[in-house]
């Protein structure tokens, strides 16, 4: 499951990314029309619709990085298509050492045909992304450490309704039932449970996973829109290191107010840490850069997935995110079908462009030939 997230960070972060069954595909159109095909290869007639070589930058990706991860990814795909072209970059890859960024591409071009996704509006949807969190813990609580990491309580059900974040925190063990797994600072609780996973480093040096178990039932609201109009941020300075660092320098009983906004609450469970990424909500590890978190109403798990996101407007934004990935995980803050949530990898690195990405999206799905 992923960091069952997703957390759009850039509007106050994403909620949990809840496990879901792999759904259609959203409706599509071709994109418009484009130089022909590269290089042909094995494979059946095209369905509706062009060769990736039609997709805006597709001559400057990163083909090989491509193709092993979503070779990496590709078994969890369960149409009869998907499979076909799976087996088939299953083959290339043992018979062909090493494969080729050329061999790559081409595998893509005489395997796939692109099929733009629309919003109903034919608008723009909306990019964000999402990372591995990695923080300090303690065994036991002692100052800044005075929130509790919780396993969820007995019975637990999904759907069941538990109270909201400010009555748990205010009764932890009473609604967890069970002695605190963890003690973290409590914006970097709350960060976590945005993410749905993340792990934890103690002050012996040992490490865990901390992996998504159970929630509240609660409604996922953002905080960033209400930072803003309370005043505490500027309008274009909510990313998710301005939250943050807002949350730190006011922590108490102010901080505690503002993430009480959002009354969505998540339970752990503490794995040890294999030094990868966590799974996904499709159950395998998220490539960092090369998957994403969808719409299960509109995506299917394992669908190879073109991006084209300019304009972010946040403050320290990266100018624009394209490239093929895999639809590996989703989220309840992610919803229709031109919304992505993009998995930028581990650390504070990875989180810091994370929180800053709210970018105008353009998607195209990638149909794999029979």
């Amino acid at each position: 499951m992923r960091f069952p997230r997703a957390a759009a960070l850039a509007l106050g972060l994403l909620a949990l990314a809840a496990c879901a069954t792999p759904a259609a595909p959203p409706p599509t159109t071709p994109v418009p029309a484009a130089p022909a095909p590269g290089t042909p290869g094995p494979a059946a007639p095209a369905p509706a619709g062009l060769s990736p070589a039609a997709l805006p930058g597709w001559a400057d990706e990163d083909h090989l990085a491509a193709f092993n991860a979503w070779t990496d990814s590709c078994r969890v795909a369960r149409d009869p298509a998907s499979q076909t072209q799976c087996a088939r970059a299953m083959q290339i890859r043992q018979t062909s050492k090493p494969v080729t960024p050329s061999l790559a591409r081409a595998f893509f071009e005489s395997g796939f045909s692109v099929l733009a996704a629309e919003t109903e509006d034919g608008g723009p949807g909306l990019l964000t992304a999402y990372f591995a969190p990695e923080y300090a813990a303690r065994r036991s609580p002692g100052g800044e450490f005075d929130m509790p990491v919780l396993a969820p309580p007995a019975g637990w059900t999904r759907g069941q309704m538990l109270p909201p974040r400010s009555e748990i925190e205010a009764a932890p063990e009473a609604v967890s039932g069970s002695a605190p797994l963890a003690w973290m600072r409590a914006e970097d609780l709350f960060f976590m449970q945005i993410q749905g996973s993340g792990y934890l480093t103690f002050e012996d040096g040992s490490k865990a996973r901390a992996a998504y178990a159970a929630d509240n039932g609660q409604t996922f609201a953002g905080i960033a829109r209400p930072m803003a109009e309370q005043g505490l941020l500027p309008p274009n300075g909510t990313s998710g290191e301005a939250i943050r660092a807002w949350l730190a320098a006011h922590r108490g009983a102010e901080a505690r107010a503002v993430m009480a906004l959002n009354p969505r609450y998540i339970f752990f469970s503490l794995d040890p840490d294999d030094g990868g990424d966590p799974n996904g909500a499709a159950g395998v590890p998220l490539p960092a850069r090369r998957a994403i978190a969808v719409d299960p109403a509109h995506w299917r798990y394992g669908d190879l997935v073109w991006l084209s996101a300019d304009g972010g407007n946040l403050a320290g934004a990266r100018g624009s995110y394209r490239g093929l990935v895999v639809a590996l995980d989703t989220g309840s803050a992610i919803r229709g079908p031109v919304r992505a949530d993009l998995y930028m990898g581990r650390g504070a690195a990875a989180g810091e462009e994370a929180g800053a990405v709210r970018h105008p999206l353009r998607m195209w799905r990638l149909a794999p030939r029979p």
